[in-house]
């Protein structure tokens, strides 16, 4: 729960491969959140320029231990990229260690399905080799 709140974390685990993150960050509370900036070594369809992509998450629902939804908003002007998308990372204990899934609603047309979930899994598994002892 706490890397899903710690802007050092954070900047650590969720770019996916191939990307360096930057975050500014706004408060771990409802209400509050963090713009994030990743950069691409090799971008394909970069959402705010040509190797970037910004986004402002927004902390919808904090529920300790057990739940973050966010809402995310990308910083771009091609509609395909526009609207919000909802993310909700789920936590569940299993034995000594936590299980983190994440789902996501109102993904942008602009991301296709495939790309989404190659990034998603990417910063899952980054996730899980940062919280490694």
């Amino acid at each position: 729960y706490a890397a899903l709140l710690d802007p050092t974390a954070l900047e650590v685990w969720l770019p996916p491969e191939g990307a360096v993150g930057r975050i500014e960050w706004g408060g771990a509370a409802v209400g509050g959140g963090f713009e994030m900036e990743l950069r691409f070594e090799a971008p394909v369809d970069a959402k705010t320029s040509e190797d970037t992509d910004v986004s402002r998450v927004t902390f919808v629902e904090l529920v300790p231990h057990r739940r973050v939804v966010q809402r995310v908003v990308f910083d771009s002007d091609d509609e395909r990229f526009g609207g919000e998308m909802t993310m909700t990372w789920m936590l569940e204990p299993v034995g000594a260690a936590t299980r983190v899934t994440v789902a996501a609603t109102g993904v942008p047309a602009g991301v296709s399905q495939a790309d989404h979930e190659l990034g998603l899994g990417s910063s899952l598994a980054k996730l899980a080799a940062h919280l490694r002892p």
